[in-house]
């Protein structure tokens, strides 16, 4: 692949988290603190120690006392490009909430989780998507995402329900109550807008099936399988070939593969599951 190609793209991921950061500090300001709302993962932890604290504990730094020694356990595990964006975003987050001022939209507390939670759930969806993360949380589901080939995001919401737990047992039950309505909303936003441990089942069929498998194969490390039949009105042979991929992935497939046959049909389902070794490409 073209290196100025490359290193344009990774600049568009470095944008993008921050971005990502500067819309974070922006839900924090201007919907979680007026709202005495806690957000989630290690940001939200450090909001919590601030609020216990009386200020006493500075959340910019106890954001990246959590954060760094995550990031230094998950370097060689997870990816090290990962794993330094995603540090940028943390730390973007630290410098941003030190220096930005962002006042209230919203005086309606329901509102501001409505909208908040919304909000900051897409900050960690921008990150996700470019192969970063928030760090924290994200870092150790990611990690164990990975490892199982599923989404984790699910625990992720039961470790924060746990510090709103905590939250409410010093702060009120009210707010706490509020908050986990917030994190749900976040959460949920992260499930639908990231896909990248959904599969989907490709079937294709093409009269040129070697010069499709040949370019497919030779991009792509899932397994493939190959059925010969006739079309019903025309009786002229094809082939289908079956492959199931990640969903992010499938745009790119059929571009390549309508370069070997350009009148393939594709059908395109979900997979619930799936049993037996799948080749996941790992994170850049």
């Amino acid at each position: 692949m073209n290196s100025k190609y490359i290193n344009w793209r990774f600049l568009f991921r470095v944008f993008v988290v921050l971005f990502s950061s500067l819309l974070q500090t922006y839900v924090i300001q201007a919907f979680i603190q007026p709202s005495s709302l806690l957000s989630s993962g290690f940001t939200g932890v450090s909001l919590l120690l601030n609020s216990l604290t009386n200020g006493f504990v500075n959340t910019s730094i106890a954001i990246l006392l959590l954060n760094i020694p995550t990031a230094i356990l998950c370097y060689k595990e997870i990816s090290p490009k990962f794993t330094i964006l995603s540090c940028l975003q943390f730390g973007a987050t630290s410098f941003f909430l030190s220096v930005c001022h962002f006042s209230p939209i919203f005086q309606d507390i329901m509102l501001n989780l409505a909208f908040g939670g919304f909000l900051y759930g897409i900050s960690v969806v921008l990150a996700l998507k470019a192969d970063a993360s928030t760090g924290g949380t994200d870092f150790i589901a990611l990690y164990y995402s990975n490892k199982l080939n599923k989404s984790l995001w699910q625990y992720v919401f039961i470790f924060n329900t746990i510090i709103l737990t905590i939250f409410g047992m010093t702060k009120g039950w009210k707010f706490a109550g509020y908050s986990i309505i917030f994190q749900f909303i976040s959460t949920k936003t992260i499930e639908t807008f990231h896909h990248r441990y959904d599969r989907l089942t490709l079937q294709v069929t093409t009269s040129h099936p070697e010069e499709v498998l040949k370019l497919y194969t030779s991009h792509y490390r899932h397994g493939v399988s190959c059925l010969d039949g006739y079309g019903g009105y025309s009786h002229k042979p094809f082939t289908v070939l079956t492959t199931v991929v990640s969903s992010y992935e499938v745009k790119e497939i059929i571009q390549l593969m309508k370069q070997a046959d350009p009148k393939i049909i594709v059908n395109i389902f979900k997979t619930e599951d799936f049993v037996g070794g799948f080749y996941r490409k790992p994170m850049e």
